[in-house]
């Protein structure tokens, strides 16, 4: 039975220099498929304390990989 293991990286607007966008997303997944990570889902992260419906701050993003 294969086995995986499991990295959550956090993503926030400010922390990828700005505004997000397609492009800076895409370094990641690449940067991250490079060490043969897989990803398995993209989540929203909201943010605590902000007034208003669907305030979005950043991502999670999530891979997997087989344990080796």
């Amino acid at each position: 039975m294969q086995r995986y293991t499991y990295k959550v990286v956090e993503v926030r607007e400010k922390l990828i220099g700005g505004k997000m966008s397609g492009g800076k997303l895409e370094k990641l997944l690449n940067d991250a498929a490079v060490d043969g990570w897989q990803l398995k889902a993209i989540t929203s992260a909201e943010v605590k304390g902000r007034v208003g419906p669907g305030g979005v701050e950043g991502l999670l993003v999530t891979f997997e990989r087989p344990v080796q």
